[in-house]
């Protein structure tokens, strides 16, 4: 069962992960159509979620923050924050929805709610987010939300035995605020 609301939404509400979301998270990051998307390469046991459960979104020292996507009690995926670089300056966005819950507009909102609380609470001066060709949807999160296209990294990962392109795109606190509502 989900943990309590960490950041609420109109749709949505970003929880805490708990022990008990971690069956859900290991099936969402092993299905191949999700999978794909973000670029991992590697099957996740049980005991692989766990640790990475007990490492990251467990510990209270670090700047990530990795919280659930939840419709009431129901999980829908999971998105994170982190900083990418020692002084937090920038900050990168990682996101995921089991893909029932695609085309809804759960990850827009989802990504609202965390790239706000980078710049509100973890004094991030810009927000970025990787693309991996082909991710239309997530693209379209990223342009709705007024992030800018800033650069293909041409043939830069390698997905399901090919070479494929990744967008960034990102947001400077003040674009961020100065944006229309």
């Amino acid at each position: 069962m989900p943990g309590p609301t960490f950041l609420r939404g109109d749709r949505i509400e970003l929880r805490t992960i708990e022990e008990d979301d971690l069956d859900f998270l290991q099936g969402t990051m092993n299905d191949p159509t999700v999978r794909r998307y973000l670029g991992s390469r590697s099957p996740i046991n049980g005991e692989q979620e766990r640790e990475w459960f007990e490492e990251r979104a467990s510990d209270t020292d670090e700047d990530h923050v990795h919280l659930l996507i939840c419709r009431g009690e129901e999980a829908m995926g999971s998105i994170s924050l982190y900083p990418k670089d020692p002084t937090g300056v920038n900050a990168e966005i990682g996101i995921s929805l089991a893909e029932e819950f695609w085309g809804n507009g759960y990850g827009t909102e989802a990504a609202r709610l965390i790239t706000d609380f980078g710049f509100r609470e973890r004094r991030h001066h810009r927000v970025m987010a990787r693309v991996f060709e082909g991710n239309v949807g997530s693209a379209r999160i990223w342009e709705k939300l007024g992030f800018r296209h800033e650069a293909t990294h041409v043939e830069s990962a390698f997905l399901d035995g090919e070479y494929v392109n990744v967008d960034f795109f990102a947001v400077l606190e003040d674009e961020w605020f100065g944006r229309d509502e």
